[in-house]
């Protein structure tokens, strides 16, 4: 399932995120850092040192827009959410085919967080480079993603996504991962397809009978599916 979530940052917050990053000089290493033995391979890029003050600062108002959004909440049913990081694409740069790891062990502290989600926040504007396409592959076929910046793609890790090359301009993004408190896919799905049909009758039949009938059976099935 791939969730568009739009406007999780606003212009104002979106402008002052790409400022410090264009700014951020020396405080840009190799994106191999983080990566596995098979991303390594295929990945070439530059990250935010992720144990850096800076990288820790700019997650704050990531983390906080994303207690607040509630596209977010509905579609990832987050447990944890490990601390964003912040990589960039400059002309010819690109991340191959690959699967995210299944655990990561969030630094600076005794936690590993299964990486039920990806999230990529984009935080250039699609005019402002080309190339750089999140390229998602599923059963339905190859997704290619390129959205506003401050908007959020939030798709499966287990998926083969990649990043195309860059060939103008500079992609600025955001991204991290999601423990999702229902660990299935397809349960989490359903859950998401349901409430969006109460958020819907909600807004289009207030007071209807049906309203209390699906938010039991949605909150019965997460009672029944949820880990926490």
């Amino acid at each position: 399932m791939l969730v568009h979530i739009p406007k999780v940052l606003d212009a104002a917050q979106t402008r002052t995120l790409r400022e410090r990053l264009v700014a951020a000089g020396a405080a840009w290493v190799d994106g191999r850092a983080t990566a596995g033995h098979q991303g390594a391979q295929v990945k070439r890029n530059q990250q935010i040192a992720e144990d850096s003050p800076l990288a820790r600062e700019l997650a704050d108002p990531i983390l906080a827009a994303l207690e607040r959004n509630a596209l977010f909440i509905s579609a990832a049913l987050p447990a944890k959410v490990y601390p964003p990081l912040f990589n960039r694409y400059d002309q010819t740069m690109h991340f191959g085919a690959h699967v995210d790891g299944a655990v990561r062990l969030v630094p600076g502290a005794a936690a590993r967080i299964r990486t039920d989600l990806s999230a990529t926040l984009f935080l250039s504007a699609p005019d402002e480079y080309e190339g750089g396409e999140l390229l998602i592959e599923d059963t339905y076929g190859a997704h290619k993603v390129k959205l506003p910046a401050g908007d959020l793609i939030l798709y499966p890790a287990s998926s083969l996504h990649q990043v195309t090359p860059v060939t103008r301009g500079a992609r600025l993004a955001s991204f991290f991962w999601v423990q999702s408190m229902v660990r299935d896919e397809a349960q989490r799905r359903m859950l998401f397809e349901l409430d969006m049909a109460i958020v819907r009758l909600t807004r289009d039949a207030p007071g209807h009978e049906a309203l209390v009938s699906l938010t039991g059976c949605y909150h019965n099935l997460l009672r029944m599916w949820a880990e926490v």
